[in-house]
């Protein structure tokens, strides 16, 4: 196996990524909760010939009217404290770059709690075939993916197989003044405290949050000496057959823009059954 090491002045082992380490600075959904997913029926078809679930780097939604352009990123109030805050052996390196850093080593996978029309009217639009939704089962969707990062699970930097080095988190979005709040008044925050807060213009979208964050320290180097670069997005191996027969996805939903017959077709090619018209979507 290849193997990433860490280093700012010397190399080490890099850190492996950890299932639910901060669960406790997250707020964790109600048992029971159903999540959804609104998109375009071409980007789920596509995930499922891929076998994977889309992931954002949380620095780089840029291309699409509700883009928050400082998800992931400190408060304002925060930032003079942190930029004052050095590192003890890098002293050029402060809590703000630390900050910056893990933010662009974060993605997310963005659901919401509600299958509401807000999230109908602005997402998944601009579709030849419409738009299409998945309602999930959170703890069993939670169950799958903690087991596809655990035991000998392997990341893949275009061919190299490396060490698995993001930890993945789950939690509901808080939703802030931005301008005014302030995350760092009794101590600095941790990075996935800011992954987790959103400005309350976008409260509206009552987001879930499942996040793949990697340390914000030292660089990721493979063994032939090629440093890792965290791309715009990721992709986690999904098996969206299997998640449809246990029950972590409960049903495939659409809408009036849905051109359900060309789904229908393109789903049972691809194993799995009819989609159901959604009475609560638009």
């Amino acid at each position: 196996m290849t193997a990433p090491v860490s280093s700012e002045s010397e190399s080490a082992l890099a850190p492996l990524g950890f299932i639910e380490p901060h669960a406790l600075l997250l707020t964790q959904p109600a048992p029971g909760q159903r999540l959804f997913k609104i998109m375009k029926a071409e980007h789920l078809i596509r995930s499922i010939e891929g076998g994977y679930l889309h992931f954002n780097r949380v620095d780089a939604y840029a291309d699409f009217p509700l883009a928050d352009a400082h998800d992931g990123a400190e408060l304002p109030l925060d930032q003079p404290a942190n930029q004052a805050a050095h590192f003890e052996k890098a002293p050029s390196f402060t809590l703000s770059d630390y900050y910056a850093r893990s933010r662009a080593r974060t993605y997310a996978c963005c659901l919401s709690l509600e299958n509401s029309p807000y999230m109908w009217e602005h997402y998944g639009l601009g579709s030849a075939m419409g738009q299409v939704g998945l309602e999930f089962d959170f703890e069993k969707l939670r169950r799958r993916l903690n087991g596809a990062l655990s035991g000998d699970a392997a990341l893949m930097c275009g061919d190299a197989r490396c060490c698995q080095l993001f930890s993945i988190n789950y939690g509901e979005v808080a939703y802030v003044d931005r301008a005014t709040y302030r995350a760092n008044l009794d101590r600095a925050a941790n990075p996935i405290q800011y992954a987790y807060l959103k400005d309350r213009s976008f409260g509206e979208e009552r987001e879930l949050r499942v996040s793949l964050s990697a340390l914000g320290m030292g660089r990721f180097v493979l063994a032939d000496g090629r440093e890792i670069e965290f791309p715009p997005s990721l992709q986690l191996g999904f098996d969206f057959r299997e998640a449809c027969a246990d029950g972590t996805i409960v049903q495939v939903l659409t809408a009036s823009t849905t051109d359900e017959g060309g789904l229908v077709e393109a789903l049972s090619h691809l194993g799995i059954g009819p989609a159901p018209h959604d009475p609560s979507s638009k």
